[in-house]
Order: C-alpha cells, then structure tokens, then sequence
C-alpha cells in the first residue's frame, strides 16, 4: 500500500500538484518542494507515453507518489502507465458505476481485474514480480474525476465502488455540461459543487479540487470546507504568474 493510499483513507489532507511539461527537471522541482503526490496529465499536455515514464520514474525516485491524468478511462493506457511506476490513476469523465469498476479493474491482474502481466519498472523488471503481485491487489490508487451533470445522480454508487479510493471535481467540465462554461458564480453551478462535497463528507470519502491558480488563501479556504485531495496549481500556471509578477514590479519601478 502506498503511503498516499494510507493518508486517503485515513481522511488527512493531501496535497498534491499537475505538470503538463514534460520535463524530468520540471517534475524533480516540485517532488523536492514536497508535495505528498504529483499528477502527470496525458489528457490536457502533449506528453508523450516515454516522456511520462521517466517523469514517474523521477518522482517515485524523489519519495512522491506518482499518479497518471489519462487521456480517457482505457485499459490499455491504464495498463503502461502502472506497469511504468505508476502508483495510481486520476480517471477522467467518470460518470456512472461502470465507469469507476472498468477503471479500478484496469489497475489489477485477474482475478480481481483484468490488466495484463508485465515485467517493466513497476516490478523492478522481473525481480520484483512477487512482491508487485501483492502489492497490486489493494494498492493501486484510483481518483475519479466528477465532471459531467451525468455522474450527479450516480454520486453515492459510485464512491460506493471498492478500489475507489476518493474524486476530484472537474468544475469547468462541469460546467459545460451544464450549460454554463466557465461561470462558476452562477447559483445553479454554486448548489451542484455543494452537492458533491456534502456527498462526499457525508460518506466519509476523499474530496478532491484543483486550485489552479497558485493562491495560498483559496488553498487555506479548500481545506477548511473539507477537500482532502487537493491540487494547488500547475506547472505553467506557476511560472507564468511568477513571471509576470516580476513583470509588473519592473514595470512599476519604470513609471511604465
């Protein structure tokens, strides 16, 4: 079982963050910062599948729990990235209870799954395939993403599913599903991202956001509302408001 697993289901906070450069420095920089889990996002970046094995490799290396963002919820794709290292999978557009069984089933050999065996990194090419065997059977992390109106009425079913292990809302997803693209003000959007946090706290299950912008306050304000599995940030988001802050202050310094 990984450590992250342990502190999921233990309800502490964990903070993790996104990098969509894929860049081995990139991903060595924030596993020191010490961030409990960072994501490697293969839906939204142009990340390659060997680009993606050496940042898992990286941050595994680093004492950080590596999770893969997939492109979709495909068993092929599930299958490289654990066999890569791998420790877990943020599962997009889930939204119904077959969607996070097929999802947890991927992470796993028969007969608890149906992923293919593999001698690669993850079970220290061969020898280490025993102890990988154990370790597959319960310790594979997998976070399903609410984003799609479609998985609201399936909320408790879905956390329901063993393996499932919390979720993380999708909001601008979300929100387009609903109609609404990008207007998290709206009342409508406001009861919706309530509902999924209350079922979430009333079921005693991980909530998970993503606090894209680097902001300590919003941060500080998540946990307080009870969001356990917690993003703070991107890569690029990170660098380009550091470079414009200095950006600005030059500015100020100019007159300009």
């Amino acid at each position: 079982m990984t450590m992250l697993k342990e502190k999921l289901r233990q309800k502490k906070v964990t903070l993790g963050s996104w990098i969509t450069i894929g860049h081995s420095s990139i991903a060595e920089i924030l596993a020191l910062a010490g961030y409990d889990w960072l994501v490697v996002d293969l839906e939204h970046s142009t990340i390659s599948i060997e680009q993606a094995g050496e940042l898992i490799r990286v941050i595994d290396l680093s004492g950080v729990a590596p999770l893969v963002r997939l492109t979709s919820n495909h068993a092929d794709q599930i299958k490289r990235v654990m066999d890569a290292g791998a420790h877990g999978i943020v599962v997009p557009m889930v939204n119904s209870v077959d969607d996070a069984i097929k999802a947890v089933a991927a992470t796993r050999y028969a007969p608890q799954g149906i992923r293919g065996v593999g001698l690669a990194r993850a079970q220290k090419f061969g020898a280490g395939f025993s102890d990988y065997l154990q370790w597959q059977k319960d310790g594979p992390v997998v976070i399903v993403q609410i984003e799609h109106k479609d998985a609201i009425e399936h909320l408790e079913a879905i956390f329901s599913v063993p393996g499932v292990d919390g979720f993380m809302i999708g909001p601008y997803d979300l929100s387009c599903s609903m109609g609404m693209p990008g207007e998290f003000e709206r009342a409508e959007f406001k009861a919706v991202m309530n509902q999924i946090l209350v079922t979430g706290l009333r079921m005693n299950f991980p909530a998970g956001l993503h606090v894209v912008e680097p902001d300590p306050v919003r941060l500080r304000q998540v946990i307080a509302e009870g969001y356990r599995f917690i993003a703070y940030s991107v890569d690029i988001r990170m660098f380009d408001v550091a470079a414009r802050v200095g950006v600005t202050i030059s500015q100020e310094g100019r007159g300009a």
